[in-house]
Order: C-alpha cells, then sequence, then structure tokens
C-alpha cells in the first residue's frame, strides 16, 4: 500500500469535505476521489459515508487510520533527517590522522568548516596510520589522512583524494655542536642520541629508512608519539630529534624561534594522502569537509 493515499485519507477526515481537502493538497476534486475509490476497492470496504455535512469517516477508515498515521508520520521524518543531511543542516563528519596532523593541520580546517556548517559535528580521532586506515575499512570513520605507503590487508579498498608533502626537521638541544647552522647531514647524527617516535608508526620508518640509505643506524634512546613530547625531550636536552616543519615557528607562532634543520643529502620528507573508501560516496557533510581538507593540502604543509 502507497503512503500517499493514506495522506489523502487523513486530510479528509480532518476536512470533512472532498472540496476542502482538495484544496488543501493542491489536488483537483476529480483526482481525490478516485484515489480514495481505488483505496477502498484494494481494501473491499467503504472509508467515508456521505452525510449533510460532508463526508464522515467509517469504522474502517478510523482503524487504518489508527495504524497507518505513525508509520506515516514516521517516513516523514526520516524524509526530513534526508534533506536535512543533504542540506548540510545535519551530520557528523569522522576524521582520523596522525598527530602531527590532529595537532597542527587540522585546527584551522575544523574551524573554517565549522564557521561555514555550524549545525555539523566533526569527530576527530588520533592514531597511527595503520589504524587510521583499518578504521576506513571497517567503516568507523569517513575520511584520513595517512602517511604513505599504507600496507594492510584490503588496502587496496582506500582510494587518495589527495597528497602532500610533509617534510621532517632537525631540532637541536640547548648549545649542540650544530646549533646555528641550517642543515645537517646523516653522518653527523652517527653518534647522536635520538628522541624518536614510536617504532612501526609511518613517520619513523621513513626517518630510518633515509637514515640507512645513508649508512647511519640511528641510536634512538627514547620513543614516544607526541611532537610535544619529543620537543620537550629535546629542549631537556635527552638528545636530537626530528618533527614536521608544521610543528616549528611559522605554522606554530607559539612554539619558540626555530624552523629546524633540513637534510643536507636530500629533503627528508614523507608523503601524506587524505584517503577514504573506495567503494562509498561520502555523505553531504563528509563531502564538504573532504573539500575544505583537500583545498588545505594543496596550500602546502
Amino acid at each position: 500500500m502507497e503512503l500517499t493515499p493514506l495522506r489523502y485519507l487523513r486530510a479528509i477526515a480532518d476536512a470533512g469535505t472532498m472540496t476542502v481537502a482538495a484544496q488543501r493538497l493542491g489536488l483537483s476534486q476529480p483526482s481525490l476521489s478516485f484515489a480514495v475509490r481505488k483505496l477502498e476497492e484494494e481494501l473491499g470496504v467503504d472509508l467515508f459515508s456521505r452525510t449533510g455535512r460532508g463526508l464522515t469517516p467509517t469504522e474502517a477508515c478510523l482503524v487504518l487510520l489508527e495504524h497507518t498515521d505513525p508509520a506515516v508520520r514516521s517516513v516523514d521524518a526520516g524524509v526530513r533527517a534526508v534533506r536535512a543531511l543533504a542540506g548540510l543542516e545535519a551530520g557528523t563528519v569522522r576524521i582520523g590522522a596522525g598527530a602531527t596532523v590532529v595537532t597542527y593541520l587540522l585546527p584551522g580546517v575544523v574551524e573554517r568548516f565549522r564557521r561555514k556548517h555550524r549545525d555539523l559535528r566533526v569527530s576527530v580521532r588520533e592514531a597511527g596510520s595503520s589504524q587510521v586506515a583499518e578504521a576506513l575499512l571497517k567503516g568507523e570513520l569517513d575520511l584520513g589522512v595517512v602517511t604513505l605507503p599504507v600496507s594492510i590487508p584490503g588496502g587496496g579498498e582506500l582510494m587518495t583524494v589527495a597528497r602532500a608533502q610533509d617534510e621532517l626537521r632537525l631540532i637541536l638541544p640547548p648549545g649542540h655542536a650544530l646549533g646555528g647552522h641550517t642543515d645537517f647531514s646523516w653522518k653527523e647524527l652517527e653518534r647522536e642520541a635520538v628522541v624518536g617516535f614510536e617504532a612501526g608508526s609511518s613517520v619513523r620508518s621513513v626517518i630510518d629508512q633515509a637514515a640507512m640509505a645513508h649508512g647511519v643506524t640511528l641510536e634512538v634512546v627514547v620513543e614516544l608519539r607526541s611532537i610535544e613530547g619529543i620537543a620537550r625531550m629535546v629542549q631537556a636536552g635527552v638528545g636530537v630529534g626530528f618533527v614536521s616543519r608544521m610543528a616549528l615557528s611559522g605554522s606554530a607562532p607559539d612554539k619558540p624561534e626555530t624552523t629546524g634543520l633540513a637534510c643536507r643529502d636530500g629533503r627528508l620528507v614523507r608523503g601524506l594522502a587524505l584517503v577514504r573508501r573506495r567503494d562509498r560516496s561520502p555523505s553531504p557533510a563528509a563531502a564538504a569537509f573532504e573539500q575544505d581538507l583537500h583545498a588545505a593540502m594543496a596550500v602546502g604543509i
């Protein structure tokens, strides 16, 4: 049974006449009468009886409306909710990324997005690239920013929406011999204590592989996930460390004035990618956020 005739039925019962109901519905009276007759034939009962004052719902009509009114209201509510999502009036964007992106890239993107779409929510999960990719595959996240490459089972189901390069810079403890330099070579770090990202993380792999390509095995004495933690360990004199250029002055005005040391043996960069599931179209809210984040990554990190 279609819902439209049921809406007509309710309109006639409320109006008391076919003429008034037709006017309220924006239909011709013959069209409305035909719809009622068709419904009566389908049910095998009369739905209205004529009186001197117009049309009176029969007992069968009242019973039918008692059961169908809630269904019609529920469907109408569902339609309104979907239209709200499509109109960016409701919804949640779920995004995952590593500590650097969550701390230094996403805040500005989220602030601008929320300024344009006050009724939308943004849920941010901080995790390593493999964990973000797995959450995307499980449907727990809409979007993710990961360090490339991501090698997990099913990774081919993810599509890359945007790419960017994030340069890693060397930061030094106070009074270090390389102080005042603008760059470093891997050979200069052969006997240095290093405060590093946690083993197994994508960014740690990028650093270790670059060092080993120049015949150097780094002596990592402390492993951390937090960029702030690495910076504080270095400042305390525990060792040298690597952080994203995003975490240094210019990108983070509240940080000490330093741009870090670039790698003289070739820029030390990691590839970042904005990814989502290949087989799922993003919701309107996720699509809008994706566009804003894509634009931020295109400007350059």
